[in-house]
């Protein structure tokens, strides 16, 4: 007993392997996030880290952190860069050939849709400051090609004098072959796509909100938990990145109907049940008055609905307002203006 008492307590004095740092993870996180990991997990493998669990004894708040870090930088990168033959890699040996070439021709489909297209889902001041490296006439051409929402706020960010002289150009661009196109494509996939993909991959608490706001608002914050224990500053800067469908009355009116505008009233009518009145009136003021008026009445008249389909319906809602703000279409940010929204 003392022996095995004396093993605990020195645990913490040495260096943590294998299954013992699984089991300081899975300990850290806590319930029900370590359950629902462990289901993955075989027999063998349950046994061996519940083992881990059982003879860990103290560990320092030291070697948690380090053991966190560690797996933060495992997990994240080195960056990934996928590419179509790395699909066919991957595929290869696992499936019959015959489903491979399905799947491949529907990978090359989408792998080669329009490189303007993808541009216009990038940050407008990264893009506009990509911009101002290259030449004018170059500059002109590819804000020809994107959209024209997304070529205003790129231009939004650009000096006037620069705004000024690629609009002429613009006005003077002449027909170009379909060669000169494709090389532009191509350098724009290399020279800026590529190494946008790799700088946002480098930040890993935006990664990690990504995560977390496509969880359930218990299991969020459940996990922030677990990561307040050990990495208390990691935890509050998540915070600031996180957003649920609570927080959708705290947008400007503007933004609130920039997105209810494209969600079926049927989903509106799912998602508001079960919310408080002041929640209720905030969002029904974001709604045209035709759309308005057939929610009130559903909320009024309808059957209770099982939580799964409320929960699924504002997790829709509240994964659109996010990709809204990631093409910005709207802010995220509470402190903006109240400016109405012209439908």
């Amino acid at each position: 007993m003392a022996a095995s008492a004396s093993a605990k307590k020195n645990k913490s004095d040495r260096a943590l392997q294998g299954p013992d740092k699984a089991a300081v993870l899975l300990l850290a996180l806590g319930q029900p996030l370590s359950g629902r990991l462990l289901s993955h997990f075989d027999t063998g493998e349950i046994k061996q880290v519940t083992r881990s669990i059982a003879d860990l004894g103290a560990v320092s708040a030291k070697q948690i952190s380090d053991i966190v870090e560690e797996f933060a930088t495992r997990f994240t990168g080195g960056n990934l860069l996928g590419t179509v033959s790395d699909v066919e890699k991957m595929l290869t040996g696992i499936l019959p050939p015959d489903q491979v070439s399905d799947i491949m021709s529907d990978v090359l489909g989408y792998a080669n849709r329009s490189i303007w297209d993808r541009i216009s889902s990038v940050s407008e001041a990264i893009f506009a400051n990509y911009l101002q490296k290259e030449h004018p006439q170059t500059a002109a051409l590819i804000l020809s090609k994107v959209r024209p929402s997304f070529a205003a706020r790129t231009m939004s960010h650009l000096p006037q004098p620069l705004r000024h002289e690629l609009m002429r150009r613009m006005l003077n661009l002449k027909p170009i072959v379909e060669d000169t196109v494709a090389i532009a494509e191509r350098t724009l996939h290399e020279d800026f796509m590529l190494n946008f993909s790799r700088n946002m991959g480098a930040d890993t608490h935006a990664r990690m909100a990504d995560i977390l706001n496509k969880m359930e608002r218990q299991d969020m914050e459940d996990a922030l938990e677990g990561i307040k224990k050990v990495k208390p500053e990691s935890a509050e800067m998540l915070k600031g990145l996180l957003f649920t469908f609570d927080d959708i009355v705290n947008l400007a009116p503007r933004a609130r109907q920039a997105i209810f505008d494209q969600i079926p009233t049927e989903r509106v009518v799912l998602a508001l049940k079960g919310t408080d009145l002041e929640f209720r009136d905030a969002i029904l003021s974001s709604l045209a008055a035709r759309a308005r008026r057939i929610v009130e009445n559903e909320l009024a008249t309808s059957e209770p609905s099982p939580q799964r389909d409320v929960l699924e319906a504002r997790r829709v809602i509240a994964d659109l307002a996010l990709d809204m703000a990631g093409r910005g279409e709207i802010e995220l940010n509470s402190d903006q203006d109240d400016d109405t929204y012209v439908r």
